[in-house]
């Protein structure tokens, strides 16, 4: 951080929760059990490796069970320790609360750098390190449900998935002790792509808002806003391609680990992905748009800026700098709590992480129900549906005979019609509805109180009382 005075991720985490729960008339023994991490689980494990033995640490959080299964994903990252690892866990629990997921909320990590090691290697390294967590049930379908998270993917959650059958031979419902699998593991239509997804849906659930809307300053809808997108992996690219491509947004940033791209005319999202994705950054992709300090270009002005990389990236240091209006936290705890103070007094609008990027726990939600249910979306009424339609076309066009009308349906229309959901359809449907119900929780509470002048307070006060209404049910 460049200010001494900043406060850790988990300190941020503290203070968001502190000045919502002062709006809220809690006891004081509710409010501290629901602030502290239940338990957090620290592993020393060692694999061999290149003919010696490697020791590794890892980590699982368990935040608040007051619904189980926990849930949360598991990063892999040389940052990864304990305090981080318990502050991401208790936005779990309050990401959960707000979008309605019937999880608690937990967090796990390894303390690894990826990169360092081929597939054979990591493969060792996962399984041991889930064989740990399966063994004191920190990864079960009933009780502790991982998912993907920074440095992991579909192929760590089918090894951990398989890791865990191979140890539980007799549990029908193996499939679902993890989520965000590959399709052929047990996975869902639309996993990879759920928190971008997500963080657009959250824009254009914001953009429905007139008031909202005002309060930033701005006007009209996404269609021509210019956006800086701060990391293009799996959720910024997501991201930035449905907003470019289906909303008429104008990408003129990207900020990598090394250096940025700035174009006022906009940017191709599909090439710089590809350039990323085939030589591990955006250096020599275009000196023309090259800026070498990428953290400068997050200090452009543009309507939307996305932080979707690590925490922290928007400080004390650089808060003053900032000229977007609107900010959506797609990463977690990207704003620090003295910058998030800042930008409120600067009039800046803060989407916050814990409903921005939720697509990913929503959609995880579904490959979970999946999994127990045993039969993939769409399967039973799919076709039903279809003949459905077509009876309702066949009439009109019959209808349409006998009376001697001149018209027709038009093709794409009849096309669209009598085409019954699959499962991508059902889950975008699923997680579009969880984002428009959240937001609007969000926004009466924004909206309709003079001491909430912030969504992520609100968002904190309509999490954090679901979370109360769920222990005072348990007898707390």
């Amino acid at each position: 951080m460049s200010n001494p005075h900043e406060p850790s991720f988990r300190d941020s985490v503290d203070m968001m929760f502190n000045r919502a729960v002062g709006l809220m008339d809690l006891s004081p023994g509710l409010e501290e059990k629901i602030r502290v991490c239940n338990a957090t689980y620290t592993v020393r494990f060692g694999v061999r490796l290149r003919g010696k033995i490697h020791t590794f640490t890892g980590y699982r959080s368990v935040h608040s069970e007051h619904m189980e299964p926990v849930k949360g994903g598991i990063r892999y990252s040389l940052g990864v320790n304990q305090n981080e690892v318990e502050a991401l866990a208790a936005l779990m629990t309050y990401k959960c609360a707000l979008v309605e997921a019937p999880f608690g909320g937990s967090k796990g990590g390894l303390c690894i750098d990826p990169r360092e090691y081929d597939e054979h290697e990591l493969e060792l390294i996962t399984r041991r390190f889930a064989y740990e967590l399966i063994k004191r049930d920190l990864i079960n379908p009933s009780q502790n449900v991982p998912a993907p998270d920074m440095g992991t993917s579909e192929r760590e959650m089918a090894w951990m998935a398989d890791q865990y059958a191979r140890m539980n031979t007799t549990d029908i419902n193996s499939r679902a002790c993890v989520t965000g699998k590959p399709l052929n593991a047990g996975g869902i239509a639309g996993r990879v792509e759920a928190t971008g997804r997500g963080v657009q849906f959250a824009l254009r659930a914001f953009f429905r808002d007139r008031e909202g809307v005002k309060k930033a300053g701005m006007e009209g809808d996404l269609d021509g806003k210019t956006v800086i997108v701060q990391g293009l992996g799996n959720v910024g690219y997501h991201a930035a391609k449905f907003l470019s491509e289906e909303d008429g947004c104008r990408i003129v940033g990207i900020v990598e680990h090394d250096g940025a791209l700035y174009s006022e005319d906009g940017l191709n999202v599909e090439k710089i992905r590809a350039w990323i994705t085939k030589h591990g950054g955006i250096a020599g992709y275009s000196d023309r748009h090259h800026v070498p300090d990428g953290a400068k270009v997050m200090e452009e002005p543009c309507d939307i800026l996305i932080p979707a990389a690590l925490e922290g990236v928007i400080n004390l240091g650089n808060a003053n700098r900032i000229k977007a209006p609107l900010i959506i936290e797609a990463a977690n705890g990207p704003v620090t709590a003295g910058a998030d103070e800042v930008l409120r007094e600067k009039g800046t609008v803060i989407i916050p992480d814990m409903y921005a990027n939720a697509g990913g726990v929503t959609v995880s939600y579904f490959e979970w129900v999946k999994n127990l249910s045993h039969i993939r979306f769409g399967r039973m009424q799919r076709r039903q549906e279809e003949s459905r339609h077509q009876l309702l076309i066949n009439e009109l066009e019959r209808l349409s005979r006998d009376k001697g009308l001149d018209w027709e349906l038009k093709p794409d229309f009849k096309e669209k019609y009598l085409r019954g959901a699959d499962e991508l359809e059902l889950v975008r449907s699923g997680l579009d509805d969880t984002m428009r119900i959240a937001y609007q929780s969000m926004a009466d509470v924004w909206h309709s109180r003079d001491d909430v002048d912030d969504l992520r307070t609100a968002a904190y006060l309509v999490a954090i009382a679901k979370v109360a209404a769920s222990y005072r049910a348990k007898g707390l």
